[in-house]
């Protein structure tokens, strides 16, 4: 099943160049070529790279199939990095309010790149790129929880209740979707991932229209400025990325059943952190809401 992130989606696609040059990973990448292969068509592609020729045969370090703690692992890794950052970039906040602004701005735009060096650079899987991108996530993870919970916006509310609610939210919504899964409440099915795609590209143009309103009127619209519309505008886009996080475990799954490579952990833990941070951010911004003065 195709992931809603378009993140996680990446790392099915093939790598033209490896493809003949080891056994298990063409086999695997082959099967991945096209969108539309890989809805209805996991379980035989799974089986096809099984039967294989050379399937089971020696594996390095670097080509060994993926397994679920290689994705614990490398998820933990690029998340402790943003957590690191993000605290580095709250406490310069606290001091030096302009140059938390600036890192938060760089962070911004620095994790947009390497995401699209991600997705479209043929580096899924990277390390370097994963770490490069929690390190400015981390910045701007920091700064935005300065803004949002350290006074910028709700004056002298308590930033560490807030920020601990916003983390606690998070984790819980993260367990919650896992269980969820798991037990197959919710299915991932090719219609659940088209309608969840479709209504996450329709809060996209929305977020986006928004900031460009914001940007020459400096005013915000309703869907941000802590009214009715904006709490259940954010509502959604939590909805939104809980419901995310199912297409990503399945696409994981999928991964580890087809025995993609080790390497992919890495692009797995991308994708689970680009979900986790905006369903963070999402939830401190609700929190901010009803925290105003």
């Amino acid at each position: 099943m195709r992931s809603s992130n378009p993140f996680m989606s990446s790392l099915t696609k093939a790598e033209g160049a490896q493809q003949g040059q080891r056994g298990p990973s063409a086999a695997y990448q082959q099967g991945y070529q096209s969108a539309g292969e890989q809805w209805g068509q996991q379980d035989q592609q799974g089986m096809a790279y099984q039967q294989s020729p050379n399937y089971g045969a020696p594996t390095t370090a670097s080509d060994r199939p993926m397994t679920i703690d290689d994705v614990v692992t490398k998820t933990g890794i690029t998340l402790a990095v943003i957590v690191v950052l993000a605290a580095v970039n709250f406490m310069i906040g606290t001091s030096s309010p302009n140059l938390a602004m600036g890192l938060t701005f760089v962070g911004a735009i620095g994790g947009l790149v390497a995401v699209l060096v991600s997705a479209f650079g043929k580096k899924y899987g990277s390390p370097v790129v994963t770490l490069v991108y929690a390190a400015f996530e981390g910045l701007f993870v920091g700064g935005f929880t300065w803004i949002f919970a350290g006074g910028v916006e709700i004056g002298g509310a308590n930033a560490g209740a807030m920020i601990f609610q916003a983390v606690l939210g998070t984790i819980g919504v993260f367990a919650g979707m896992l269980v969820v899964y798991k037990t197959g409440a919710i299915r991932v099915t090719p219609k659940f991932t088209k309608m969840l795609v479709g209504a996450m590209i329709g809060v996209l143009v929305l977020v986006l229209g928004n900031f460009v309103f914001a940007m020459f009127t400096g005013e915000q619209t309703m869907l941000r400025d802590g009214g009715p519309i904006a709490i259940i505008f954010s509502l959604v886009c939590i909805g939104l990325a809980a419901l995310s996080f199912l297409a990503d475990f399945d696409q994981a799954d999928k991964l580890i059943r087809a025995g993609a490579p080790s390497r992919y952990a890495w692009g797995v833990a991308l994708g689970l952190a680009v979900t986790l941070v905006w369903l963070y951010t999402e939830i401190l911004r609700l929190l901010s809401y009803f925290n105003q003065d």
